[in-house]
């Protein structure tokens, strides 16, 4: 029996796969401990790295993803696709596979430069949302379906989660006159 040791690292563009889930469900996140192992399989973990626009990202998922799997929650200035495309380059080098967790088609030109780098490149997204061109580039396609969601606990059915902004409190500014030196 030959024993194949590979690393993969698993690339999150969290902004599309809520989206996508959203479009095909009414559960609200993905389901890290179902989800990983089927992407892992026999294989190693090398890098887990969640990308998401904005700069309210949960607390929660954040620990989750360190303590489960040494992961990490990037915040990202607009899209994912230019941080993720970064990490994924710089990622190439040290890993065996890829997973790039989106259908987003602005990803087929990476799968492209991954791929002939030599690297495996696996897509894991809800196939209704997902790019039939990046799926052709891809070495292997995971669909994920509605057993790698779920619920929020006290979310009622059809109810989207959303997110408020506490507003700063405003502090008046008071004139103080300042001696000048001469």
């Amino acid at each position: 029996m030959i024993d194949i040791s590979q690393s993969v690292a698993i690339l999150i563009d969290g902004n599309n796969i809520e989206r996508s889930i959203h479009e095909v469900s009414d559960a609200t996140m993905l389901n890290f401990e179902v989800i990983i192992p089927k992407l892992v399989v026999d294989r190693q973990l090398n890098r887990l790295v969640y990308f998401r626009e904005g700069k309210q990202i949960s607390d929660k998922l954040t620990e989750r993803l360190q303590q489960h799997y040494h992961g990490s929650v990037r915040p990202c200035h607009k899209s994912a696709d230019i941080p993720l495309s970064i990490k994924a380059t710089q990622l190439a080098s040290k890993v065996d596979t890829i997973v790039i967790m989106s259908g987003d088609s602005d990803y087929i030109e990476l799968v492209r430069h991954l791929k002939a780098m030599g690297v495996r490149v696996e897509i894991a997204s809800v196939k209704q949302t997902t790019s039939a061109m990046l799926l052709e580039e891809a070495d292997h396609f995971y669909a994920l379906t509605k057993d790698d969601f779920f619920k929020l606990p006290g979310q009622k059915q059809g109810q989207r989660r959303t997110t408020t902004t506490r507003k700063k409190p405003t502090t008046k500014k008071t004139n103080t006159s300042r001696s000048k030196k001469k």
